[in-house]
């Protein structure tokens, strides 16, 4: 006999079918996000330790011994010019910051300015790529020339983020990062304890249920690390970078920026002024800057202006950018950790501890951190295949089972958390639209079986 479900029942259905839901978006989120977690993950293991690694493949290049007192820059620049072919133009140099380091000084290709375009740069010459100079500043010898392409770091960089393909392939990383986002939080929701369920991994648990315990109190345990490397991933991103960037700056939350048009004009009355020399700016940015290594642009023209920038990500509080007048010194525009904006500071302290850039102990956590995820991918799928063969009439459903009406069970915190978050990543809401139109599919082919 047929009986209408009572009030109670039909309340305490409702965790049950949320519950269904909550399974199946988990499952879904593993099964589109874990082969891209699995390249990620390894190939993140390979860039943490990038700096081992290049000690020990460019120490010719990047190391010197000592020998008394530094030659001025300007010396170590005019070498490097020496050096580098006829067709590029010096960008940068990142003079000596320890006394064990050399200078570094950066070309790219020439770029020629057409009459009339406003100083719009025509394209560089076919074949002409940026090369980086290394001299030894105590006696202006040339190391030996890079294309910044060639080193390990940029290779393990464009390994991790597009499997050294193009630009077109950093999608797969950011599909991934948005489904991870969605599998983290839909595991701690069904993780979150009650009912009597323990926070830690019971003794004697056997098979499938000691897996579950596992994964669950593992997924966890790395979920607050997880999200700030996702959420820090997620900020260099091509599509939800850039809805990242749109809420950053309509918040005001933008780093400061140089005002434009800033420009160098030589001392009133004072004929054939000499613009600053390398060593003259680079001692004047020295006077004004954290004690940190830097990297110095020289002016664009008889306007242009002397420009100081911190390079080491290590030390993001001492980060700075200094503009001086090119002929005086005067300072022109300067700002600091004091004056960035409060996103500003947690990229600046997210994003080098995602690259294990902190040191040896940061390389460490993200080691551990990159062993749990592969437990986590692997203890998820050994679950899959247990439930599977576990089935006493046969193979279990690929899916997990969706309770009568779980679709329509979701809470409204649960919509507006999916609405924001597709909003603010575009490839989960193209791919979560996707996904749906294959359980609606799925549905109706339900449906007329019962038929």
């Amino acid at each position: 006999m047929n009986e209408r479900m009572s009030e109670p029942s039909l309340l305490a259905a409702l965790p049950a079918r949320r519950r269904s839901l909550l399974l199946r978006v988990h499952f879904w989120a593993a099964l589109i996000a874990s082969p891209f977690i699995l390249v990620a993950t390894l190939t993140g293991l390979v860039y943490i330790f990038t700096p081992q690694v290049e000690a020990r493949l460019y120490a010719h290049l990047d190391r010197v011994t000592p020998a008394g007192a530094m030659l001025p820059l300007d010396r170590s620049v005019a070498a490097a010019r020496m050096a580098a072919p006829g067709n590029l133009e010096l960008r940068s140099v990142a003079p000596a910051f320890g006394p064990g380091d050399a200078v570094r000084v950066s070309f790219e290709p020439a770029r020629a300015h057409a009459a009339g375009a406003h100083h719009h740069a025509a394209p560089a010459p076919q074949g002409a790529t940026p090369l980086t100079v290394f001299v030894n500043p105590y006696d202006a010898r040339v190391l030996g020339a890079q294309a910044p392409g060639e080193r390990f770091s940029e290779w393990a960089r464009t390994l991790h983020s597009r499997l050294l393909q193009g630009e077109g392939w950093r999608w797969m990383i950011e599909l991934a990062a948005s489904w991870l986002f969605v599998m983290l939080l839909t595991g701690l929701v069904l993780w979150w304890p009650g009912r009597g369920q323990p926070i830690l991994p019971r003794r004697g648990k056997k098979g499938r249920a000691a897996w579950r315990q596992w994964h669950a109190f593992g997924g966890v345990a790395l979920g607050i690390l997880s999200l700030v490397m996702v959420a820090t991933g997620i900020t260099w991103s091509r599509y939800a970078g850039e809805q990242v960037r749109a809420l950053r700056d309509a918040a005001g939350q933008a780093s400061p920026q140089a005002p434009r048009h800033l420009h160098s004009a030589p001392p009133a009355g004072a004929a054939g002024a000499v613009l600053l020399g390398w060593q003259q700016a680079w001692m004047r940015a020295r006077e004004l800057a954290p004690p940190i290594a830097m990297q110095l642009t020289p002016p664009q023209g008889a306007h242009g202006v002397w420009r100081a920038t911190g390079i080491d990500r290590t030390r993001p509080t001492l980060r700075f950018d200094l503009m001086l007048d090119a002929y005086t010194g005067q300072t022109l525009y300067r700002s600091g950790w004091e004056q960035q904006t409060a996103f500003g500071k947690a990229t600046a302290l997210g994003i080098p501890f995602h690259r294990g850039e902190f040191g040896i102990w940061n390389q460490v956590v993200l080691f551990l951190f990159g062993a749990g995820v592969l437990f986590s991918l692997a203890s998820g799928w050994v679950m899959f295949f247990k439930r599977r063969g576990s089935s006493r009439a046969g193979r279990a459903p690929l899916l997990p089972p969706l309770l009568p009406g779980a679709w329509r069970a979701a809470s409204p915190l649960a919509l507006a958390g999916t609405a924001a978050l597709c909003l603010l990543m575009p490839l989960l809401a193209l791919s979560g639209g996707v996904l749906l139109a294959v359980e609606w599919v799925a549905s109706m082919d339900t449906r007329r079986s019962a038929a």
